[in-house]
């Protein structure tokens, strides 16, 4: 018998009882924005902010206030949070910043096509929590810059030099296949349409390595293997996290076999990037077991692992392919027992191998109120499906195991 509704109340109870709480006791920054470098008990160890942090917070507010319950401080904390980003975060031509001082003056220009992600996901969220229609505006606008900078998302801040080796990263397809769901709301269906099936061919034909059964982080501009430190890279962590965003957009399309195919390909990349002696998964991989330049690459983080809980159990929900859940309480049990801070709340982010702290902190510039409350959100609602025993949605023809 499998204890659905224990492992829901945990990951229920965690999120409302020791994240969100840590988060709005600890960032809001009453002279605007929130802050997001607090150290292991939750106190500021830096000021600056960073412009996608500062998105996925009111994102994950506002859409807690719209799908879970409307608590009223839930909102206005994502308001004063859209309230900062509205008036410090874009540049003149409306792209996003990176980060901001303490005061909102801008740090670093706005070279990565992802604060402009999170800004769409924010306004977005909040426009439907408040139908207040600036939001929409905003989101809109911003997602419309994405589209038509997507080939050369870092325009001229771009250290390398594109014609000797062009290469395309998974992250922007990727964040593509959940943005797209996020922002359906505010746009026409055939655009919708259009963009979900660019973002599945790319995710799933051009990046998967029909060879090895694995996502690559980086490709030629046609989807081509290219045999170099990047063409070989893995991130275990992306492709997994992608794979539930590809079930997501399966079950909009109603499209068994895609779910079939993503479920696989998490098995698949979490057998691979598992590691045999300490338990959990690895950071970064070479597709051809060559040495990797990322030094931290056997480290172990925070959102690879909730990412992972996330499609172990959407995939479970989906297809009732017992090697999910196994999997799934395999890495609960890893995940909750070197992750969460059982004294101060919320979860370390930084192990080293063995799986012990490396930075004590809670927050930083790539850690925010983002990845942990997102999946303990997704892991509980999902669940509860299953204890409230709903049928599998689609009909697969999925083989014995």
């Amino acid at each position: 018998m499998k204890n659905f509704k224990t492992y829901g109340q945990l990951y229920q109870h965690e999120l409302f009882a020791r994240v969100i709480p840590f988060w709005l006791d600890h960032s809001v920054d009453p002279e605007g924005g929130y802050f997001t470098c607090l150290d292991r008990d939750g106190r500021v160890f830096d000021t600056d902010k960073f412009i996608w942090l500062q998105g996925r917070a009111v994102w994950m507010l506002s859409t807690l206030y719209r799908l879970e319950r409307k608590e009223e401080k839930w909102l206005d904390y994502a308001l004063h949070g859209a309230d900062f980003l509205e008036k410090y975060g874009r540049a003149e031509d409306n792209t996003w910043y990176f980060s901001l001082d303490r005061a909102g003056n801008p740090l670093v220009q706005p070279y990565n096509i992802f604060s402009d992600c999170f800004a769409t996901q924010a306004f977005g969220s909040l426009y439907q929590a408040t139908g207040i229609e600036r939001y929409a505006d905003i989101a809109r606008e911003t997602f419309q810059s994405i589209m038509d900078r997507r080939d050369n998302p870092k325009r001229g801040w771009n250290k390398t030099i594109g014609t000797t080796r062009p290469l395309k990263n998974f992250a922007l397809p990727m964040i593509l296949c959940n943005l797209s769901l996020e922002i359906e709301p505010l746009l026409d269906h055939a655009t919708v349409d259009n963009l979900i099936a660019t973002c599945i061919d790319e995710v799933m034909e051009q990046f998967y390595h029909s060879e090895s059964g694995l996502i690559l982080e980086n490709v030629s501009p046609t989807g081509q293997f290219i045999d170099c430190f990047e063409g070989r890279l893995l991130n275990p962590g992306h492709a997994i996290e992608a794979m539930w965003f590809i079930m997501d957009l399966g079950v909009r399309r109603q499209d068994a076999a895609l779910i079939e195919k993503a479920k696989d390909i998490t098995l698949h990349t979490l057998e691979h990037a598992w590691d045999p002696i300490h338990g959990g998964i690895f950071y970064f991989m070479d597709l051809h077991q060559k040495p990797v330049q990322q030094l931290e690459w056997d480290q172990k983080l925070w959102w690879v692992h909730i990412e992972t809980l996330i499609a172990l159990l959407k995939a479970y929900k989906l297809t009732r392919d017992e090697r999910c859940w196994s999997w799934f309480e395999k890495l609960h049990n890893y995940t909750w027992s070197h992750f969460p801070d059982p004294e101060f709340g919320e979860w370390y982010g930084y192990l080293n191998r063995q799986g012990e702290p490396l930075l004590p902190i809670k927050g930083g510039k790539w850690k925010g109120a983002y990845h942990v409350p997102r999946g303990l959100y997704h892991c509980a609602k999902t669940l509860k499906d299953l204890e409230d025993q709903l049928p599998i949605p689609l009909t697969f023809n999925t083989p014995a195991h």
